[in-house]
């Protein structure tokens, strides 16, 4: 099926860019603002209000290369669960990209961790009641407590509220918790391509171990802990040009 998407600037290189469970384009497009060539942005499976009958990171993967085929994306761009569409996609086809960024993974080769089950936990229970207003507060719970009040974060919470109850993401945070991104991880040591892996301290649902760990795998891995988890709200100027950056260089030189 074809995924809906959003096409911004041109020529070469071609970028392509996942989101995370629960998001959508409006999340990806401020990472690629300093980004040269072309940004192709899209809508993950179920998050566009169709129901699946397949969910996980196979059949995300799936979307992710059928995106970048359509567009000839040479570059990818994942974060959360779309850098674990893109790790099960590289398991598979090492070779599909010629540079990388990972913003944020969660999950590789082994299950999560009690503390990302925790998070994931409190999400689930609200989505399970259908409420609205619990399910803003477990969000917000997630965000740095120096952020929180702030109308961009309460408008941020809101708005992934709505998405996670979509009656077409029903049950699908379920299964994405109990599912690992790659099942060999010694496979990602056959990926050439210059990779960029960002973390932040103290995500109990991102964690930095695994990040670390995705970086010293990749033979051209590069590691960049932004800080704690308010890195994400208050060093977005430091995000984007550290992304912007590595996706521009040029690998001819």
């Amino acid at each position: 099926m074809t995924r809906p998407t959003l096409v911004r600037g041109g020529g070469d290189p071609v970028t392509v860019f996942a989101h995370g469970f629960g998001g959508g384009i409006a999340d990806t497009r401020p990472y690629a603002s300093g980004v040269d060539g072309t940004k192709v942005f899209y809508t993950a499976r179920a998050h566009d209000g169709i129901p699946v009958d397949e969910f996980g990171y196979g059949p995300l993967a799936e979307d992710l290369r059928n995106v970048a085929d359509a567009a000839s994306a040479t570059r990818a761009f994942g974060v959360s669960m779309g850098a674990g569409a893109l790790t099960h996609l590289l398991e598979h086809t090492p070779q599909r990209f010629d540079r990388l960024v990972f913003f944020l993974p969660a999950v590789l080769d082994v299950p999560r961790g009690e503390a990302a089950r925790a998070v994931l936990a409190s999400l689930r229970e609200a989505i399970a009641a259908d409420d609205h207003a619990a399910l803003t507060d477990a969000i917000l719970a997630e965000i740095p407590e120096s952020v929180r009040g702030t109308p961009s974060a309460t408008a941020y919470a809101r708005i992934r509220a709505e998405t996670l109850l979509m009656p077409s993401l029903a049950g699908l945070i379920e299964i994405l918790a109990e599912q690992v991104a790659v099942t060999d991880l010694s496979s990602l040591s056959r990926v050439s391509a210059p990779a960029l892996v960002i973390a932040c301290t103290d995500d109990a649902a991102h964690p930095e171990a695994v990040a670390r760990q995705l970086a010293e795998t990749l033979p051209e891995g590069r590691l960049e802990i932004l800080g704690g988890t308010d890195a994400v709200w208050t060093r977005r100027d430091r995000l984007r040009a550290l992304i912007s950056e590595f996706l521009n260089e040029d690998d001819t030189l």
